[in-house]
């Protein structure tokens, strides 16, 4: 079964909303200019009403690692997510005592071998923009997925997920989890509930 993450959660009900349409794994971004920013103390007061059984996962782009350490304590998430330019040496030692996703950002020649530098948890490949991080709301071409599929053991599919593809694109890679955020939104940072319901059962319409 490939699991379902929902991102930019910025509110309780749109959390609980996220947990009754059946995500597996919500995301919270602490990457200050992006729209969907939450603080420490407002993510934790969120994560606190979330079932044992929720991933909550930490946004980041280039934060030092002690600042990564005080959030995650603070917000009381489980994971971290790095979207910036963060070095496989910086990936190794939050790795330590993290569950740690490092996102690749796809282009034009992605080399699947580099993914291998970074001693993570899980493999995040996303679509490039120079000016964006944490999401661009576009899809790249999935054959890239499916090669770095045979090769990362947790592959997480973003980029443009939507609930009109999330079938083909599971059908297509057959990733560890997809992960969603603006397709589902009816602004930055305030879901769409029927929309995130429509992601998850399309998501789990795909066969093993």
């Amino acid at each position: 079964m490939t699991f379902i993450k929902i991102c930019g959660i910025t509110n309780l009900q749109d959390a609980l909303a996220a947990v009754d349409a059946g995500a597996d794994m919500l995301g919270f971004n602490f990457y200050e200019p992006s729209p969907r920013y939450l603080t420490p103390s407002n993510a934790r007061a969120i994560i606190d009403q979330l079932p044992a059984s929720i991933l909550a996962v930490g946004v980041f782009v280039n934060e030092p690692i002690e600042a990564v350490k005080s959030i995650s304590g603070e917000s009381g998430i489980a994971a971290c997510q790095l979207h910036g330019d963060e070095s496989p040496e910086y990936c190794r030692e939050l790795s330590q005592d993290h569950f740690v996703i490092k996102t690749v950002a796809v282009s034009t020649g992605l080399d699947i071998e580099s993914t291998k530098a970074y001693d993570v948890e899980a493999i995040m490949l996303d679509t490039r923009d120079p000016g964006l991080r944490g999401g661009t709301g576009r899809a790249f071409d999935w054959s890239v997925a499916q090669r770095a599929g045979q090769s990362v053991a947790k592959l997480f599919l973003a980029g443009g997920l939507s609930p009109e593809n999330v079938e083909e694109a599971i059908a297509t890679v057959r990733p560890y989890a997809v992960d969603a955020c603006s397709a589902l939104e009816d602004t930055p940072g305030q879901k769409n509930h029927e929309r995130m319901r429509s992601f998850v059962r399309n998501a789990r319409n795909v066969k093993p």
